[in-house]
């Protein structure tokens, strides 16, 4: 299948970490398929090439949130967990059902109330807009 978000993806690194992006900062193929195998769950072509891009970047992975490791996902409530907060009041997840989408729209759940919510935006928008809003707008009050 075609990459349709790896670059964009990658060139998160030297945007946000000022420096290039190398290939420890992604995951392998054979390392993601690895990881899925214990899943069970297949995932959406945006989140593959997220893994392949920033899957072992550390800094990017746990900016503000945490993404799961893809040996981490897990279904739940019939969606695809992906992302937790750092106080897991909230969780982040794609429907079973848009898996096969290659950027399904992205939903947040309150852990406390159990309630999907749909953050009316594909996987790639909300991930861009999220280390947008972590490294341009609150990188100035996290170092002051």
């Amino acid at each position: 299948m075609a990459e349709m978000f790896l670059e964009k993806f990658r060139s998160l690194v030297p945007q946000y970490l000022e420096d290039e992006w190398q290939v420890q900062d992604g995951l392998s193929e054979s390392e993601i398929e690895e990881a899925l195998s214990e899943v069970g769950s297949p995932i959406p072509l945006v989140l593959h090439e997220f893994y392949l891009a920033l899957g072992g970047c550390e800094d990017m992975m746990e900016a503000y949130h945490y993404f799961f490791d893809p040996d981490e996902l897990e279904v739940e409530d019939g969606y695809l967990l992906f992302l937790e907060d750092e106080e897991e009041k909230y969780v982040w997840g794609i429907r079973v059902d848009q898996l096969e989408v290659p950027d399904p729209i992205v939903y947040r759940r309150q852990n406390a109330r159990a309630i999907w919510k749909s953050e009316e935006g594909t996987f790639s928008e909300y991930v861009l807009d999220m280390f947008s809003w972590v490294f341009d707008e609150l990188s100035p009050e996290l170092t002051n």
